[in-house]
């Protein structure tokens, strides 16, 4: 398997033991229907679903995925999230040169990545999309609009996936969408932040992430917009090059995803929303 782990970034187990069971097993008592059978995962109960409800473990949804990533020759890393055994995202950052590209400076690299989201508790929707990771923020860029398309198929009480080659579908997205993406980080690249903490203050108020002051009888801007300022500035002394919006926008996207309690499937629909409000700023 052509499979790189990125050495110090998150990796979680996202192949927690889980299985249906009853829930009259569970609990000795009748259940109503509707919820006659619980999701177990890791020994503990964390969804209580109905008899039509088709299992999907992430030992049968991402090791297809793998597999269709090796018959395509195609080498990856990989950064996975575990939230309480329930819900589970994984990046697969596609590692071939012929990906990359750079933005404005040749320390500030992206490569595409396919991100998937399975989740045994019903907080999001079994989903794959395209989207790019940024190698400095060591974070995923989920403005992509192209799914990786499959079809879920029931097999009694566990799901079986269908997912077509993945080749084609990712020189679709490297052609078109990912191409057209990157001239718009070049246009973000280029656009200075002449204040950042101003720059802050009206995204933050744009988007309703967080509120910039610290409360109403501290104008100090709060713990969250601090957060956004620094990475601003450490990010900037990094590529040394002066603060614009693409360090910005990539600094309120550390914070979407390693801070705010969002759910996988909230998290890529508000990153999409945030890069429109930063671009609008060009």
């Amino acid at each position: 398997m052509s499979k790189i782990i990125i050495t110090g970034e998150r990796q979680d187990d996202v192949f927690p033991k889980s299985k249906l069971v009853t829930l009259e097993s569970l609990t000795n008592m009748p259940s109503r229907k509707g919820l006659e059978k619980a999701v177990v995962s890791n020994g503990k109960v964390v969804n209580v679903v109905s008899n039509s409800y088709a299992h999907l473990p992430n030992e049968v949804f991402l090791s297809e995925i793998e597999r269709k990533l090796f018959d395509a020759d195609i080498k990856y890393e990989t950064r996975s999230v575990n939230r309480n055994d329930s819900s589970f995202g994984v990046s697969y950052i596609l590692n071939d040169d012929r990906y990359v590209i750079k933005v404005r400076s040749g320390d500030d690299t992206l490569k595409p990545m396919i991100h998937v989201i399975n989740s045994y508790d019903g907080s999001c929707k079994t989903t794959a999309h395209f989207g790019m990771f940024r190698d400095i923020c060591t974070n995923g860029l989920h403005i992509g609009n192209k799914q990786l398309g499959f079809a879920v198929k029931h097999r009694g009480d566990m799901a079986d996936i269908v997912i077509p080659a993945i080749a084609p579908l990712v020189d679709s997205f490297i052609s078109n969408e990912y191409y057209n993406l990157s001239k718009k980080f070049e246009v973000l690249a280029e656009t200075p932040i002449k204040n950042i903490e101003e720059f802050v203050r009206m995204t933050s108020s744009d988007m309703k992430l967080f509120t910039y002051e610290s409360s109403e009888k501290n104008p100090l801007p709060s713990l969250n917009a601090r957060r956004v300022i620094e990475t601003i500035k450490s990010e900037t002394a990094i590529l040394g090059e002066p603060a614009n919006l693409w360090v910005g926008y990539n600094a309120f996207n550390e914070i979407l995803h390693n801070k705010l309690k969002k759910t996988f499937t909230q998290q890529a629909g508000i990153d999409s929303r945030l890069f429109d409000s930063v671009l609008a700023q060009a």
